[in-house]
């Protein structure tokens, strides 16, 4: 059997899926001939199998570096659930656990061992690597290797010290976002050898992105939870702890199951609450940014922000842990100007470079133009990443149309002025200045440069500040003006607002509403039955799209839910190991009434089958009209 073929059969045989998606397959036969690789692949989009599969075709060991030992233990347990000889070295183990797993390894009695970045780097664990045949070498996260990363994680720096050690064994790197300038630092810090680089579409189709300002965020965050998402598991992130508390309380208090998660909770609490959302379901975990990064709960049904985050990198990386099983789920966020100044002074005040500061600002104002636009989200979602696209049809600017207004007088004053302040001293300026300027103000700067005598002086004094502002945080996001963030975010115009400038293009704009007017965007509850194409493909294993329901295959898929929920519990893992709510939404369609129809189904591989199938086609057969339920095992 040629490598293609086993890495198809491991495929189908262990983790029970009938095709590669995406590059998944070019990346596998990459890894397996022994070559380096950067992945870069939305979460969901299947990372952990383009790493798993070739450590399963090729001679040895492989060995994972993931960031936290939550993440580690739950992919171990889906592992072994699998019928994969997997295992964890990390702090949490016992020392005679330590002892029996690196016996193991020694022995070669594993397929892949899990370490955290600090481990790895200890003499201990690098001379038990040297002891073993290693397959590959997989680092997870690895945008924490950056220092413009959301994630930054020192100890990844030390990383490259396996180039040297283990100089034959094939490394990937694995993130899911990363700008252009971030791919080629993780190359060269990883110390990656000639790497092929898969970037994946960066699109997450069945994720309904929906940004609206705040009003009372709390009480909106409740209404959309009870209206759109009751009983459902979620994240929602804050920026404060005290703001996570309260947020959680407040929820508690209204009869959702929610928890909250920062770093000032005690290390015992943080780990039973976040064991109880990966292990229970309905569960809303109530959170800094702290919690979240390799969270691998596939039934996270929506991801809320009430607090803006600090980039568009963050914002894709917290909201992708939404709807990883491919079913529909909703990135939610409210936003106010007090999120602008809080984040702004977060940046002003830090201690870090000036040239941070420059790059943070510039992400933060790219975030905001996202919020601010009024064409599709995704499609300036995509477009950060460098990916081209067509409107969604699915995000809240494209379902409900934003209000507008003619901007394009505005624009002109703005670029106009811009041009002026250049013009007259030789050089730019920043934002607050150019509107000083728009709206008359006579600043110590406009005096000392002489500016109040510009032929834009005061001509936009019939705006506000925080007008201005989003007026030039939206040209920015338009093209027409560029930050310069080399020098001082000095303002400079872009060839297209020449256009502008001479009344050629009509610029219209997102117009700002009252606080008290604003109710968030798209308040209708998701239509479930509605599936996309391209979620059929993920909902039916064939790619058809699924028969309307009449109401029966529901009772089936929760009392396969219930079930699932038992044999999680009685075994110790999380109920998503067992099967994925994508799965259990599988069988209850398609209601197999035999092994073999039940091994055509996507998620279900042959140990799974063989442990769980007998059970699964009782409570099937038991759901038959006019048959009478089985009870769950």
């Amino acid at each position: 059997m040629d490598e293609e073929d086993e890495a198809a059969r491991i495929l189908r045989e262990v983790f029970g899926y009938p095709q590669f998606r995406g590059e998944q397959r070019q990346i596998v036969a990459h890894l397996i001939a022994g070559g380096d690789a950067l992945v870069l692949m939305p979460t969901g989009g299947g990372k952990s199998l383009c790493y798993q599969i070739p450590a399963l075709a090729r001679d040895g060991m492989g060995v994972v570096v993931s960031p936290l030992i939550a993440l580690m233990q739950d992919q171990v347990a889906a592992l072994r659930e699998a019928g994969v000889r997997a295992a964890a070295l990390n702090s949490a183990m016992s020392w005679p656990q330590v002892q029996e797993t690196e016996r193991r390894a020694r022995a070669g009695e594993l397929d892949l061992l899990y370490v955290a970045p600090e481990r790895l780097l200890t003499e201990r664990c690098l001379s038990l690597l040297d002891r073993c045949r290693l397959a590959l070498v997989a680092i997870d996260e690895a945008h924490c290797v950056s220092q413009w990363g959301h994630d930054f994680r020192p100890e990844y720096l030390q990383l490259a010290v396996l180039a040297d050690r283990y100089q034959s064994v094939p490394r990937i790197a694995l993130t899911a976002t990363a700008d252009i300038a971030t791919r080629k630092e993780m190359i060269e810090r990883l110390r990656l050898r000639d790497p092929r680089v898969f970037v994946a579409s960066f699109d997450r189709p069945n994720i309904r992105y929906r940004i609206a300002e705040k009003d009372t965020p709390r009480r909106q965050l409740l209404r959309f939870i009870r209206e759109e998402h009751p009983g459902e598991s979620g994240i929602v992130y804050c920026l404060s702890r005290a703001s996570v508390e309260d947020t959680a309380a407040q929820l508690a208090r209204e009869g959702i199951d929610a928890l909250p998660y920062h770093a000032g909770l005690d290390s015992g609490t943080r780990e039973d609450n976040q064991r109880r959302f990966i292990r229970d379901d309905g569960i809303v975990m109530v959170a800094t940014i702290a919690f979240g990064m390799g969270i691998d709960k596939p039934d996270v049904r929506f991801v809320a922000h009430l607090d803006l985050p600090k980039s568009i990198e963050g914002y894709y990386q917290e909201t992708g842990r939404a709807g990883r099983d491919g079913l529909p789920a909703d990135a939610w966020m409210v936003y106010g100007l007090q999120d602008v100044v809080q984040q702004r002074r977060m940046i002003d005040q830090s201690e870090a470079s000036a040239e941070y500061k420059r790059v943070a600002t510039a992400k933060l104002d790219a975030l905001l133009g996202l919020c601010e636009t009024t064409q599709c989200r995704r499609v300036r979602l995509l477009d950060y990443f460098g990916e081209d696209s067509a409107p969604c049809g699915n995000c809240d600017n494209c379902l409900e149309r934003p209000q507008e207004w003619d901007g394009t007088v505005a624009a002109q004053k703005l670029l106009s002025c811009i041009a002026r302040c250049r013009s007259a001293t030789g050089f730019g300026f920043g934002a607050q200045h150019v509107i000083d300027i728009l709206r008359g103000n006579r600043t110590a700067k406009v005096e000392q440069f002489g500016h109040e005598g510009l032929s834009t002086f005061g001509i936009g004094a019939d705006l506000e500040v925080a007008q201005w502002r989003s007026v030039l945080r939206q040209l920015v996001m338009l093209r027409l003006v560029e930050v310069d963030t080399e020098r001082y975010s000095v303002l400079r115009l872009t060839a297209a607002s020449r256009e502008v400038l001479r009344g050629e293009r009509a610029i219209w704009l997102r117009r700002a509403v009252d606080r008290d007017a604003v109710r968030p965007a798209s308040r209708r509850p998701v239509d479930r039955t509605r599936v996309t194409a391209a979620q059929a493909a993920r909902v039916l294993s064939d790619g058809s799209v699924p028969a309307a329901d009449d109401g029966t295959h529901l009772a089936l898929f929760e009392t396969l839910r219930a079930w699932r929920l038992q044999v999680a519990r009685e075994h110790g893992v999380p109920a998503y190991t067992v099967f994925h709510d994508a799965t259990l939404e599988e069988i209850a369609r398609r209601r197999p009434g035999s092994t073999a129809e039940l091994r055509a189904v996507s998620g279900v591989g042959a140990v799974k089958l063989e442990r769980y199938g007998p059970a699964v086609l009782d409570l099937v057969q038991g759901a038959q009209p006019g048959v009478t339920p089985a009870p769950a095992p």
